[in-house]
């Protein structure tokens, strides 16, 4: 037997071959011990860190390394190749050829069955990665749109089983599309198992959950933290339903009961989870709710430093066990610590709010300044990461801008929200969205937009420029740098869906309307040019095939442009193509009106460049117009020898 390097929490690695089954081959052993021995003196660290280092934790680390043993064992053979391969290139996700959807199975599909029928449209449209949005057993009628978990090893019987899933994710993995789903990670259903066997009394699985037996330490908790959901219930917590005076910790809604982490058993048992979902052929958690997942009395018990090590923790296990899988999180949270929880060893992927609700405040405003800051000072991320780049979610659109970025511009952040809030509902003159407001706080002024993208940009108001717009917003997606991700259906123009009043079950929650089901009519008239969703579907499968053959979209390194026009957002993207230094000069125009960047702006530039979208050469010399909503991907040569090789040949179009 190998002797193994003790670690922190006197942790010995070799404690490992009484994991190891008879039917392991010497040649998977070797590999998971390798990665062992690699990732558990960080994942002991971390523990350490977080736990303490008494004999308890080390116990539970201990059991942790063969529950992750137990599950290398039971992982398909085809996930280990997919592993091998994703470890010899990591940054798989960087590629110009990565486009996200996302979608709910029952409302885009029906079940599972009904979303591989529609693999080949996925195929027609470009995907490599979709997100299926929580597919779990879930409380009825009341699930939080799926993310109150009853079990995370259980479908939904209304979209099918995990066999089921299981078959879906190999179906998508060998038509090149990776497999999302949301880990819901801070909480469960009051229905899942743990909840009901906290409820009926069994310690440890109380020891799961934040329990209090009266309101003292609430009381005192709820003096720093904020209020999530107002509507649903004050503050963070809600009595227990046996009547016993109890209260347990309940950020979100009353029925989702947060998770202890404070306790290493719940680690443990969450891992299991993680595990269990990878082996099923998961490629991505989108790790949900992040910021909230450690408490500390007197803080305002959001991205607290143990939330980013207990992450860190589980980028080690997964590392070890499931090396393919990789995290996403999703931090609404201030726009200095959404970037804290982007690293190799923690989050690979995350979304970009910062971007996702600019985008929406340049289309209000016709101004390109506060976004264009945002790309100058925000944008850029470590290596080995990614932006996942999206127009909207299912989700509300939150203004999570910072206002002292906000200030520098001028603007005072209270009142531009407030304005925001108004141009999308409709409340604004001249306002061409069609939105709904979510959570509306009279108290403290906070409001949420809800709404699918077609209304929001004037598509149901039947404002002539909303096509244009809604093809605009999903190219600063394509283009900045990242993953772009589509919200199934808004690439044919689908709008609200007001039928969400009339179900008990969610007309107090506005973000059904942006969560349409399957707009097959749209879809069947997507390759009719003469329909708004074949006009709108042809201009962005352009786009997207475009930036699949253009090799300076993959990455994410971005080096700000100012266009010296308010209006006009500019930005670069270094590269190579055909073996010169490149750059693709982009601009949008969020007016009106027709845009110009001046020749002068435009100096510094080589003399000419091809335009990407229309496949001229145009000259740098002169002033570039820029049409209404319009936008420019333009490819220049950076090498000054080369510079008169500009035939058309060498520039592109790409190919």
């Amino acid at each position: 037997m190998r002797q193994a390097m003790e670690h922190p929490l006197g942790i010995d690695t070799s404690i490992l071959e009484t994991a190891r089954r008879p039917e392991t081959s010497d040649a998977d052993w070797s590999a998971f011990r390798a990665r062992a021995e690699r990732e558990v003196p960080r994942l002991a660290a971390l523990f350490e860190r977080v736990y303490g280092d008494d004999a308890s934790v080390a116990r539970h680390l201990e059991a942790l390394l063969g529950e992750l043993a137990a599950s290398w064992q039971r992982r398909p053979a085809d996930l280990k190749e997919l592993d091998a391969a994703r470890e010899a290139e990591p940054t798989w996700f960087q590629s110009n050829r990565m486009l996200g959807g996302v979608a709910y199975v029952d409302r885009y599909a029906g079940d599972l069955e009904g979303v591989r029928a529609r693999i080949p449209y996925f195929r027609e449209l470009g995907l490599t990665y979709l997100h299926l949005m929580p597919l779990f057993l879930a409380p009825e009628p009341n699930s939080d749109g799926g993310y109150a978990v009853s079990s995370y090893r259980e479908v939904n019987p209304a979209l099918g089983d995990m066999e089921q899933l299981t078959q879906l994710a190999a179906d998508l993995r060998a038509n090149g599309i990776a497999l999302v789903v949301d880990f819901i990670f801070n909480h469960t259903s009051n229905e899942h198992e743990w909840a009901q066997r906290a409820l009926a009394g069994e310690k440890e699985f109380e020891d799961y959950y934040w329990i209090f037996p009266d309101r003292t330490m609430p009381d005192r908790y709820e003096e720093t933290v904020r209020e999530i959901f107002p509507d649903d219930h004050p503050g963070s917590f809600v009595p227990m339903p046996d009547g016993s005076g109890r209260w347990v910790w309940a950020t979100f809604h009353s029925f989702q009961w947060d998770l202890n982490y404070a306790n290493p058993a719940v680690f443990r048992a969450m891992a299991g989870e993680m595990l269990f979902l990878a082996n099923q052929g998961i490629d991505v958690l989108r790790m949900d709710a992040v910021a909230f997942i450690w408490k500390k009395l007197g803080t305002s018990c959001e991205s607290l430093p143990e939330a980013h090590l207990l992450l860190q923790a589980f980028n080690a296990v997964c590392r070890i066990a499931a090396p393919a899988l990789i995290f996403k999180s999703e931090a609404i949270v201030h726009p200095d610590q959404v970037i804290e929880y982007i690293s190799p060893g923690e989050c690979q992927i995350s979304y970009n709010p910062l971007q996702m609700a600019l985008i929406w405040n340049s289309l209000a405003t016709r101004d390109a300044r506060f976004l264009q800051q945002a790309l100058d000072r925000r944008h850029n991320l470590p290596d080995g990461t990614a932006w996942v780049n999206y127009v909207r979610s299912h989700d509300d659109i939150g203004w999570t801008f910072a206002d002292e970025d906000a200030a520098e511009l001028g603007i005072n952040g209270f009142e531009h929200r407030r304005f925001l809030n108004n141009f999308y509902v409709g409340r604004f003159p001249g306002s061409f969205a069609r939105g709904i407001p979510f959570q509306d706080n009279p108290k403290t002024g906070d409001c949420r937009i809800s709404g699918a993208t077609a209304s929001l940009t004037g598509l149901e108001a039947g404002d002539r420029g909303a096509i244009d717009r809604i093809v605009l917003a999903h190219s600063i997606a394509l283009s900045t740098g990242g993953l772009p991700l589509i919200y199934l259906g808004d690439e044919v123009g689908q709008t609200n869906d007001y039928s969400y009043r009339d179900d008990p079950g969610k007309a107090d929650d506005s973000r059904w309307s942006g969560r349409p089901f399957y707009p097959a009519e749209k879809y069947a008239s997507r390759h009719d040019p003469t329909t708004d969703a074949g006009r709108l579907y042809t201009m962005l499968t352009a786009l997207i095939e475009l930036r699949r053959r253009t090799p300076e979209f993959a990455g994410g390194a971005l080096i700000g442009f100012d266009a010296k026009n308010p209006h006009v957002l500019g930005y670069q993207r270094p590269g190579v193509y055909e073996g010169m230094a490149t750059r693709i000069l982009c601009f949008a125009n969020m007016a009106d009106q027709p845009q110009t960047v001046t020749a002068l702006t435009l100096s510094g530039q080589p003399p000419t460049g091809v335009d990407l979208i229309t496949g001229e050469r145009r000259s740098l010399r002169t002033d570039l117009t820029i049409p209404e909503h319009g936008i420019v991907w333009m490819r220049v040569v950076d090498d000054p020898a080369l510079a008169s090789v500009n035939d058309g040949a060498a520039l592109g179009p790409a190919h």
